[in-house]
């Protein structure tokens, strides 16, 4: 709307003037307007716990990053070990009893080992044989790592807490959307799960679209033209659109090319046409807009039909 206001004479910004502007263009593009419905209290409710939902999963991505970044300031050797296992329970209790790697080395294999094993670590042995092997790795004490022993039970304790909000939500967002009469339908879709379904359900609550390119416009999944006469002309990746929406679609595309042969091969027709993996993925989501527009508009379950060799 405030690109339409420019289009009109003056520059005020009064609620008379805007109210004319959005009537004026109701009135004169109503192309440009799309039809909404009320949205019912399960589907709100969603929109609100799938947002939550993504920002404990942000959170928890920058305080691991956090972790890791003090590890590998203090002892890269270790960051290797721990970092890609601080989403288990038993490294995080590790770390909050020993936090830095002098106590680590004080506390000894048999110690570690037990407190791994306690906190359901089934490779407890082979995770506390590694930890101790890569203490021996370095033999220098940096300078911090005295205030990384203040600084990481603080961070670890604030991993679980994020663990335990998001399960908590998850299994709220799961008792709803298996309640929705949608979600049979879209997990019908190799690559939708509960948390794609329940952003889909939430995202598209309360909006109606004419045809599947009009959902993936909205997605933010469809090319953009960009041309100057004859000389330049390419098409490049969308960076408009619903981003939640967008993600979900990406991820169940990257997800189905494991679980659904028909998606696999049309990934492989991109590839060989030249496109990159991204490129791909993307023209492959655009694609699964299309089958999911139909799918939600007929009310009808994914079928799978016969594949062909890529060529």
């Amino acid at each position: 709307m405030r690109r339409i206001a420019d289009l009109y004479p003056g520059n005020a910004k009064t609620d008379q003037r805007d109210a004319y502007i959005i009537a004026e263009a109701a009135r004169t593009m109503p192309h440009t307007l799309r039809t909404l419905r009320r949205v019912d209290e399960n589907e709100a409710e969603l929109g609100m716990l799938t947002g939550f939902d993504d920002d404990l999963a942000r959170q928890i991505t920058q305080t691991r990053n956090r972790v890791r970044g003090l590890f590998t300031q203090i002892h890269p050797g270790l960051e290797q070990i721990i970092g890609p296992r601080l989403d288990h329970p038993a490294i995080l209790a590790v770390l909050q009893a020993w936090p830095v790697p002098q106590a680590l080395k004080k506390a000894g294999k048999a110690r570690v080992g037990a407190k791994l094993k306690k906190h359901g670590a089934r490779r407890w042995q082979v995770w506390a044989a590694e930890i101790i092997e890569a203490l021996g790795t370095q033999t220098v004490t940096v300078t911090g790592t005295n205030a990384a022993a203040t600084v990481i039970p603080h961070l670890t304790s604030t991993l679980e807490g994020l663990y335990r909000q998001r399960a908590d939500v998850e299994h709220h967002i799961e008792a709803l959307v298996t309640k929705h009469p949608l979600y049979q339908v879209l997990t019908s879709m190799p690559g939708v799960g509960v948390r794609t379904a329940a952003v889909t359900i939430s995202e598209l609550a309360g909006k109606e679209f004419a045809t599947a390119a009009h959902l993936a416009s909205y997605a933010g999944l469809t090319p953009r033209t960009r041309q100057s006469g004859t000389s330049i002309k390419s098409e490049t990746v969308s960076h408009t659109g619903n981003k939640r929406l967008k993600r979900a679609m990406f991820l169940s595309a990257f997800a189905s090319l494991r679980a659904d042969p028909i998606s696999r091969n049309y990934y492989e027709k991109k590839r060989l046409a030249g496109k990159r993996h991204n490129q791909a993925v993307i023209a492959l989501a655009h694609r699964r807009v299309a089958v999911m527009f139909a799918m939600l508009r007929d009310g009808t379950f994914y079928e799978t039909g016969p594949t062909k060799v890529a060529s």
